[in-house]
């Protein structure tokens, strides 16, 4: 007779593997299998021999990706699911290796040191990596790595951006200014769901170029004008609304204040904000992935996730008075001020 006083061990069974199948995952893209199976489906020896691995130990790989979904079986060969074609390879326009090698790479390293992040309240880059200033520098050092990441991300906003813009009606709008826009994602996003809306993609100069070859292959190219500039220190291209896409959980209160203001100083009366991130529940329950982001925030910038109550009291410190939120199962959620 099974014991009913005893508690279900499941969650903590769970959580014992968790990153396991993260790393079985990472591994995976990082040795090129995703991208070997792009041709066709091949057996556990002929992609060793391709990608000068060990035969047994890539079988034990492989197997363990079919029972991951990421790989399908068929007799003795594998072969790519869709999801993994569509996330996992480097030619998809929807990929997100860029983000995945950023989080083993990087990430993974820096997760080590959650414990003295929470006793010293502040990030890890000095003491995982003995890194000097922000993690973007980091990032970016290369123009490959640049456009990795930002194309890591791409793949996440392709996801996100046509929940967010949709979560409001937006159509009072003549023209949207995407803060830190990178890719175009939300942009494209949102002129696709508002014919008569045109948009401006304004980030740093270095991403310009990514931000054109990828909205220039949209059938919205001609409403959209790409911009270089620092939104922290530049002028803000004139707009009735504006958008931050994942911008303000990254930096410290004072910075968003301070690019808070500028924004509403910029607006007409009635023009809008339109925030994207993932907002933690009033209750602080939950979801898991705010939750689980928010500590991501701690270890890697100097910001952090908050609940719609949070975000409203910031906007309102700046003079937005109406502040709304909208939910979503994206992977980030929508919230619109206006002046």
């Amino acid at each position: 007779m099974n014991d009913t006083s005893v508690p279900d061990p499941s969650p903590v069974l769970d959580l014992l593997a968790a990153f396991r199948r993260s790393k079985t995952m990472f591994t995976a893209v990082t040795l090129g299998v995703f991208d070997a199976l792009e041709t066709g489906p091949k057996s556990a020896a002929v992609l060793a021999t391709e990608l000068k691995l060990n035969a047994d130990a890539l079988a034990r790989l492989l197997d363990a990706c079919v029972g991951l979904q990421l790989l399908r079986r068929v007799n003795t060969e594998y072969a790519n699911t869709p999801a993994a074609t569509t996330y996992l390879t480097k030619t998809s326009p929807r990929r997100m290796t860029g983000y995945l090698r950023f989080t083993d790479d990087i990430l993974w390293k820096l997760w080590t040191d959650l414990p003295d992040a929470i006793r010293e309240g502040n990030h890890g880059w000095k003491r995982t990596f003995n890194w000097e200033g922000d993690i973007f520098g980091q990032i970016f050092h290369t123009p490959e790595l640049r456009r990795e990441f930002t194309m890591g991300m791409h793949g996440f906003g392709l996801i996100s951006s046509p929940v967010v813009v949709a979560a409001f009606d937006l159509s009072r709008f003549k023209k949207i200014v995407d803060l830190g826009g990178a890719t175009g994602h939300l942009t494209v996003a949102a002129c696709r769901h508002y014919p008569k809306l045109r948009g401006v993609v304004f980030d740093l100069p270095e991403i310009v170029p990514i931000a054109k070859e990828l909205v220039s292959a949209t059938e919205v190219a001609d409403r959209i004008d790409i911009i270089g500039g620092d939104f922290f220190t530049d002028a803000l291209p004139e707009s009735d609304l504006y958008s931050l896409g994942r911008i303000i959980h990254d930096w410290s209160e004072e910075k968003i204040l301070l690019l808070l203001r500028k924004i509403y100083d910029r607006l007409p009366a009635g023009g809008g904000l339109l925030v994207a991130e993932k907002l933690i529940a009033d209750d602080r329950a939950g979801p898991n992935w705010a939750q689980m982001q928010d500590l991501n925030m701690l270890l890697v910038t100097e910001g952090k996730e908050r609940t719609l109550g949070d975000y409203a009291a910031l906007l309102k410190r700046v003079g937005f008075t109406d502040v709304q939120g909208r939910a979503s199962d994206a992977p980030v959620d929508a919230i619109l001020a206006l002046k």
